[in-house]
């Protein structure tokens, strides 16, 4: 097949897309597929070309991706790199290649590209791409309409509040936010922006470096304990992982550098709790309508309650992301994984 992964974009998880993207554009090529590889922002060439042709090209047209650095990008340096300088999120050519697959990648993480904003656009041209529709990865992305999901569906989730930007000056008191609480952007995620906080001096400050990611934030309850994931692939739950940070907690560096934490699929829990968080990762998948796979994240307290913390539509599929360890646990490595998610995706095409 004629294949487009799109990665990067204007999200604070743009070098994780990026990442994802390479390893996925990689497996693909090695499954006999023509892959290019695509920054779905700064797009192809900046000229009108003829693209006749171009997937024979694909290695040679393919962006050439680095490592994840340690901190998270400057979104108005990587602005400023567009040769076009256009407003158009969708950068030269992108449109054009895509219609040209047979489908689309999509190894995009975070804001505009897993909130369902590019699922819609990709409906109305008639473009085929891997995953949710743009209603549930809408729903999902958004961390304060997805708590309320799980509830009203039966999965616990800590107690929490919506914050705007017009409250931004106002302390945890006045709020009625007891302390410790974990402060984070309401529809990011890689962890970029979340703090965990103990008194009103760290809250204030953890509200202002959440609002430099977005406008809205979610302020919840701190559950201290342990940390999972659980991966949904074809609608059957995977395996949990177990993730302890050897130091603080499931952050950013956590998640991407080599060695900082250590993961163990399956998890060393006992068979009800692990059932259990599978369960309501299924049903979080179900009720928010998701497609294809997702992963939820968990955190397993002091007592042993279980309590989801956000579903991901789009989960990471870089050397230390979580779905491909536990889909490996059943037997299916990383390229096997990356077909299989193409195959699911496409039934929705085959079978309208």
């Amino acid at each position: 097949m004629n294949i487009v992964v799109l990665a990067g974009g204007l999200s604070a998880e743009r070098d994780v897309s990026l990442q994802t993207g390479e390893m996925v554009k990689n497996a693909l090529s090695e499954n006999g597929h023509q892959v290019i590889l695509l920054d779905v922002y700064m797009g192809y060439s900046d000229k009108t070309e003829d693209l006749s042709g171009i997937f024979e090209r694909a290695q040679e047209v393919s962006i050439k991706v680095d490592a994840i650095p340690e901190t998270a990008p400057d979104l108005a340096k990587v602005k400023a790199m567009r040769k076009d300088q256009s407003d158009n999120f969708f950068g030269p050519n992108i449109i054009e290649l895509c219609r040209m697959a047979d489908i689309v990648f999509l190894a995009l993480h975070g804001k505009d590209g897993e909130d369902g904003k590019i699922q819609a656009a990709f409906d109305l041209l008639g473009i085929r791409y891997t995953g949710s529709g743009y209603f549930g990865s809408a729903t999902a992305m958004n961390k304060a309409l997805a708590k309320l999901v799980f509830l009203q569906n039966g999965i616990p989730s800590p107690d929490g509040i919506l914050l705007t930007k017009k409250d931004s000056a106002k302390t945890a008191k006045e709020l009625g936010i007891h302390m410790p609480c974990v402060v984070k952007p309401c529809s990011g995620g890689s962890s970029i922006g979340v703090s965990i906080v103990s008194d009103s001096e760290e809250f204030a400050a953890a509200v202002r470096e959440a609002f430099v990611w977005e406008d809205e934030l979610v302020v919840e309850e701190y559950i201290k304990g342990r940390e999972f994931s659980v991966g949904i692939l074809d609608d059957q739950p995977l395996p949990v992982i177990e993730m302890a940070p050897v130091e603080g907690f499931y952050n950013y560096i956590n998640k991407y550098k080599a060695g900082s934490t250590v993961e163990t699929c399956p998890a060393n829990l006992p068979q009800d709790i692990a059932s259990a968080m599978q369960r309501y990762a299924h049903r979080a998948s179900r009720a928010l309508g998701l497609f294809a796979y997702s992963r939820a994240d968990f955190v397993l307290s002091e007592k042993n309650e279980i309590y989801c913390l956000e579903i991901n539509t789009l989960p990471g599929m870089t050397a230390t992301s979580l779905l491909p360890q536990e889909a490996l646990e059943i037997g299916i490595d990383y390229r096997a994984l990356c077909e299989k998610i193409i195959e699911i995706s496409l039934r929705k095409y085959y079978n309208e």
